[in-house]
């Protein structure tokens, strides 16, 4: 799964740019800024990954099923994980 750090603890500001960020391509360890909020794509994540975070009661998980898409909230960071393109059900 790849995943895009989005660095902000404003949901509603997040969910303000969640669709230019998921449409977006974007190179591993790229930055960019969308509406002033910065984007990092902070490269693979293993499948465990997502296991271990969810399991922690600071973290907030979110899913998109219809995508196949998780948004972990935890901090001053949202991470979405997206499904590496040799995953993605077209």
């Amino acid at each position: 799964m790849k995943c895009i750090s989005v660095y902000t603890d404003n949901f509603e500001a997040f969910s303000d740019i969640f669709e230019q960020i998921v449409e977006q391509e974007m190179a591993e360890n790229e930055e960019k800024e969308v509406e002033g909020i910065t984007v990092s794509h902070s490269g693979d994540v293993p499948e465990h990954y997502l296991e271990r975070m969810s399991t922690k009661p600071e973290v907030v998980v979110m899913r998109d099923k219809g995508r196949n898409i998780t948004i972990l909230q935890h901090g001053q960071v949202f991470e979405i994980l997206l499904p590496s393109m040799e995953n993605a059900v077209s």
